[in-house]
């Protein structure tokens, strides 16, 4: 291929970039859900901004898939997984699997690491301690039996 002249390939498997890695930088614009500050619901209320920031959290693993991918993760060898190996036991492309990963990102729940043209996940030091805790009582919480 002549790179001096610009064509227009058909396939994107010809357009991607093989040879460039580089550690993926934290995004700045959208802040990690810190959920260290809140006191355990069960000790006082939650005031109005740690609510919503303990809701995102949630909402991030509220979904089946979202909460699988995180307990993948976190069982994978290393504590850390490939996007390509978490496809086929979730029977989902590679596309979706990468939503629901951005999704876990956005939360504070895990990291993006981009090594060729796969992106490597691992679970954010601490997170889910955080998070544990936040949700901790005294008492055993009562769920509605079936």
């Amino acid at each position: 291929m002549n790179v001096d002249v610009p064509t227009l390939q058909a396939d994107i498997d010809v357009c991607q970039c093989l040879a460039h890695t580089c550690p993926v930088t934290s995004r700045t614009d959208l802040p990690l859900t810190d959920v260290t500050c809140c006191a355990p619901l069960t000790r006082e209320p939650l005031t109005a901004p740690a609510a919503e920031a303990l809701s995102r959290t949630l909402k991030a693993i509220a979904d089946p898939t979202r909460l699988r991918l995180l307990s993948m993760v976190a069982a994978h060898e290393g504590a850390e997984a490939c996007v390509c190996d978490l496809t086929e036991p979730l029977g989902l492309t590679q596309p979706t699997v990468s939503h629901h990963l951005k999704v876990l990102v956005d939360a504070g729940l895990l990291t993006r690491d981009k090594r060729g043209v796969w992106a490597y996940f691992a679970l954010v030091p601490g997170a889910l301690a955080s998070l544990a805790a936040v949700l901790s009582s005294q008492q055993p919480l009562a769920f509605a039996t079936v």
